[in-house]
């Protein structure tokens, strides 16, 4: 079943967007990590500023109208059945870092995985609080969530849980 059949409302949906895209984000740092030692790899991210943009236009639209819009951008596109495409940006920061430090890269990797845990860790136990979020979508701990492995992909595709 698609998660977002299970969406009861506007606030709902936002959630869930926040739990997809720091999924996405996640698997996007945790290869900037694998990618230290690759020679000409380039550390990306994905269009946080971007997000938030989008998000607070879809809230302002839904205060004003009462209805959820969520409007594409460069980086981020939504498409039929809830589903969104993200497409990660060169992160110049982590880019300059890289053949200078690798440890002063890597903590600012670990950092921004930190604080992208903490932000999906939030939209779940609002989901939570809201409307008793599905497993599929809360089933990760904040330690798998910095360490799991995986190729990024568009998170909006229900995944399975390895339990």
């Amino acid at each position: 079943m698609d998660e977002i059949t299970l969406v009861p409302d506007n606030l709902t949906e936002l959630l869930v967007k926040v739990v997809q895209f720091t999924e996405s984000r996640r698997s996007v740092l945790h290869q900037n990590i694998h990618g230290v030692h690759t020679p000409g790899f380039v550390p990306q991210d994905l269009a946080v500023f971007e997000f938030v943009h989008v998000l607070n236009g879809a809230i302002a639209e839904h205060l004003q109208n009462r209805r959820l819009l969520l409007r594409d951008t460069e980086n981020i596109k939504f498409g039929p059945n809830g589903t969104m495409s993200l497409c990660p940006v060169p992160d110049e920061h982590a880019e300059t870092l890289l053949p200078s430090s690798h440890n002063e890269y890597l903590e600012y990797q670990v950092n921004r995985l930190l604080e992208n845990a903490l932000n999906r860790k939030v939209a779940e136990e609002l989901l939570k609080l809201k409307c008793g979020a599905p497993s599929s979508l809360t089933h990760l701990h904040i330690a798998q969530t910095l360490v799991e492995d995986g190729p990024w992909k568009d998170s909006s595709a229900p995944r399975e849980n390895a339990e």
